[in-house]
């Protein structure tokens, strides 16, 4: 991969077509060569961590995950979302692609922040989980879905791109609709441990052959335990992944280790 970094900035793992980084996004970021990059995928912290409890397994946890996730107040929140899509807009190519997931406790400020910081939203896709964990307190309906929101960096000479053809032949022959229906991630997807939000190999690897190119460049500055760039490795594109925790580095090296020695793991 060529280099989009000063020599400062050291690998966590490092391949020909992939780069792993255990440093702060908004520094590393701001190091990175602008307009280097063709697709971004985020799925940024949803600030849930308050002492609450879900449903695992059939057991009731707590939600708290880590001090990353811990709550802010509502305009901290909303900076916060402004500072990294501003920080990857000036590393994403006129043209580009930038997909964000949420939940309503967050989604509705990325979509702002998107369009204040000069985006074009694209589509408002719904992922509905087949098998999301019941509603403990019983007080409001299951939460089973997620939004990701689909949005361009306008360019004066290039526009997006979608790949029509492959969406409408994963979807039988017909055009694929905004709404996408599919199971949590899978146990197997987890053998060397898992980030408490990490997204199924299947809904990464549509958003990648959607948007992408075989041999462009994605980058996710939240990138945990990889599953962006495991996405990105099956599908022949390259990846740059970002995260502060060494922990989900490590199980993202491993599980990009696994595809390269099995690539049809």
């Amino acid at each position: 991969m060529e280099r989009l970094f000063p020599k400062s900035v050291q690998p966590f793992y490092e391949a020909e077509d992939v780069l792993l980084l255990c440093r702060d996004s908004f520094q590393t970021l701001g190091k990175m060569r602008a307009e280097s990059v063709d697709m971004v995928f985020a799925d940024p912290p949803y600030f849930l961590s308050n002492g609450g409890v879900s449903c695992r397994g059939g057991r009731m946890v707590s939600v708290n995950k880590a001090a990353w996730d811990e709550g802010k107040t509502r305009q901290e929140r909303h900076q916060f979302n402004r500072r990294w899509i501003r920080a990857c807009r000036r590393v994403l190519r006129p043209g580009g692609a930038i997909w964000a997931s949420g939940t309503l406790h967050n989604i509705y400020s990325i979509g702002m922040a998107l369009e204040q910081e000069g985006f074009r939203i694209l589509n408002n896709i719904t992922w509905e989980k087949t098998n999301p964990p019941p509603n403990l307190a019983c007080r409001c309906f299951t939460h089973s879905t997620e939004t990701i929101l689909w949005a361009e960096k306008p360019g004066k000479k290039a526009g997006h791109y979608f790949d029509y053809a492959a969406m409408k032949e994963l979807n039988g022959g017909k055009q694929m609709k905004d709404v996408w229906r599919g199971a949590l991630t899978r146990p197997s997807e987890k053998v060397d441990g898992g980030h408490p939000t990490q997204k199924p190999e299947y809904l990464l690897e549509r958003i990648v052959r959607a948007s992408t190119r075989e041999g462009e460049l994605i980058l996710d500055p939240f990138c945990g335990a990889g599953t962006t760039g495991v996405a990105a490795r099956r599908l022949d594109r390259r990846f740059i992944g970002i995260d502060s925790e060494s922990g989900y580095l490590d199980m993202a090296v491993k599980r990009l280790e696994r595809l390269r020695t099995s690539p049809h793991a």
